[in-house]
């Protein structure tokens, strides 16, 4: 699996492999993600003082007592120093995100909350790694304190990697992330550009008919095979303060199996449609729509299986990666307007209106293709039709 980042302007990429873990090398992980949750732990009751008594808490301060809890405990002095001040970076980035959510009155549901403890058997281990505290050799994957893992090469790495993330997932598996910088392999130029709108009905309609993406419905076609694990899970289930059963566990590993299932069906799908938009346009106008209120409304469940967010955001992944031209245009108004001729109408179209009729022109088409062409227009790159299309705000157009 890929994904994409940017970092001070350098866009880096992570390469995700499988690992396979020995027992002497499992419980080395286990043991290094109990120092580094304790870590958290004293970051998270140190934050929580010094808001109560107005003082600051920044990496600077938890590095120096950082250095005071590893002189106090030898077990923590025990375990490697990089993965422990990793984790300090992560609490200070989670914590300066909240700080900016509040600062800027989001609402509650918006915000990025507080960090919180972690537990031990509810956390799954993730475990950082700088350049100075891992290496490959003799493709094996050796991390700072003597933990030695094999990685499962899938594929080659295109650049040495900068730092490494070593997590397990809910099923049990371990996999490491390696960051390296993004390689741009450009496509042959194809002249052409498209509008993409985003729906709950089809995900994306598009501009052309051909790379419209209907609904493949993920979710739904193994919501009964899921809700069969869920019962069996909620028949066993321990009662508060005992151990779970083996038929729990059994149970839960099911069901998380048909969670990870779903998702890599919805990545998949994503995945082979923005390749396939990506290789036969050049420019690609994209609605910038975050899909929260959806989470209130009568369609959340559809909505939720649709995966409009991480299709968005494979799109823009692929687009970065072979250098197509991308802009986001703010969806403001874009059911009103006609790409056709840029009038507005006066009046909001309700959501069981499916077809867009301009008063202007009288034009009429389905909404959503009628979007996706105010959404080429928009961001610039119809020519016949940007000239008359009504400005956008200022963020329209701006390149992903």
């Amino acid at each position: 699996m890929t994904t994409s980042e940017e970092v001070g302007g350098a866009r880096y990429a992570r390469y995700a492999y499988r690992l396979r873990v020995s027992s002497a090398a499992l419980a080395g992980l286990l043991a290094e993600w109990d120092r580094c949750r304790w870590v958290w732990n004293q970051c998270v009751a140190t934050s929580r003082a010094a808001h109560r008594t107005g003082q600051k808490c920044g990496p600077a301060r938890l590095d120096r007592m950082l250095t005071g809890w590893r002189a106090e405990h030898g077990w923590l002095r025990a375990g490697a120093s990089v993965p422990q001040q990793q984790i300090i970076r992560d609490f200070a980035r989670s914590r300066a995100k909240a700080l900016k959510d509040i600062k800027a009155r989001l609402p509650v549901k918006q915000r990025a909350g507080m960090p919180r403890l972690k537990k031990k058997h509810l956390a799954d281990p993730t475990l950082n790694y700088t350049r100075r505290g891992f290496r490959i050799k003799d493709g094996r994957l050796h991390l700072a304190g003597g933990i030695v893992v094999t990685v499962v090469w899938s594929r080659g790495l295109p650049a040495e990697p900068s730092s490494v993330r070593v997590y397990r997932d809910s099923l049990g598996h371990w996999y490491a992330s390696f960051v390296v910088p993004a390689p741009i392999e450009p496509l042959p130029e194809t002249g052409r550009a498209i509008g993409i709108d985003w729906g709950v009905r089809e995900v994306a309609t598009t501009t052309s008919d051909a790379h419209d993406l209907p609904h493949p419905e993920h979710g739904r076609k193994a919501a009964a095979r899921l809700a069969r694990h869920q019962r069996r899970m909620a028949r066993r289930k321990p009662a508060k303060g005992q151990a779970a059963s083996k038929g729990y566990r059994r149970a839960k590993r099911q069901a998380a199996r048909a969670h990870k299932k779903i998702a890599r069906q919805r990545a998949d799908t994503a995945r082979k449609w923005a390749k396939r938009v990506v290789r036969d346009f050049d420019a690609l106008a994209v609605e910038d729509f975050r899909p929260r209120f959806l989470a209130r409304s009568t369609m959340a469940r559809k909505a939720a299986d649709a995966a409009i967010s991480a299709t968005k955001h494979e799109l823009i992944t692929m687009a970065r990666k072979h250098g197509r031209t991308l802009r986001l245009v703010h969806p403001a108004h874009t059911t009103m307007d006609c790409g056709r001729c840029g009038a507005r109408t006066k009046h909001a179209l309700p959501l069981s209106e499916r077809i867009y009729t301009c008063t202007a022109c009288g034009a009429t088409c389905p909404r959503d293709k009628n979007s996706a062409r105010v959404m080429l227009a928009r961001a610039g790159l119809d020519p016949a039709g940007a000239d008359r299309v009504r400005p956008g705000r200022p963020q329209d157009g701006r390149a992903a």
